[in-house]
């Protein structure tokens, strides 16, 4: 199914996976969300700039959250043979489809 083809909210049958359900298993964790706010604003970001960025979050969690997102191909890791390491973290295009999804929060947000 392309993603420009009409959809309409349904429920779906009792066998079928929900590809709601599916997202939201995926990006609705703590911190994830946020995570990908910072990277679809700023593009590329390292580790330690997403540490700063989301006040509260522990070294652990981010790690954990970003290697998430990198198995399910919504962000690539990039490390550059340097001393210290840099890591790089990018959203991939599959992460840029978020985007929509991001703005229209944010509009639901503003009549909160």
């Amino acid at each position: 199914m392309s993603i420009q083809e009409p959809l309409k909210l349904t429920k779906g049958l009792p066998d079928e996976v929900c590809p709601i359900a599916k997202v939201i298993d995926m990006i609705g964790t703590k911190w994830t969300f946020l995570i990908l706010r910072d990277l679809l604003i700023e593009g590329t970001m390292r580790f330690s700039d997403l540490l700063k960025c989301l006040d509260g979050i522990s070294p652990k969690t981010l790690s954990l959250r970003l290697k998430e997102l990198e198995e399910h191909g919504i962000l690539i890791r990039t490390v550059y043979p340097e001393v210290p390491p840099r890591v790089e973290y990018t959203i991939t295009d599959k992460g840029r489809q978020l985007e929509s999804v991001f703005i229209e929060l944010k509009r639901f947000g503003l009549t909160l």
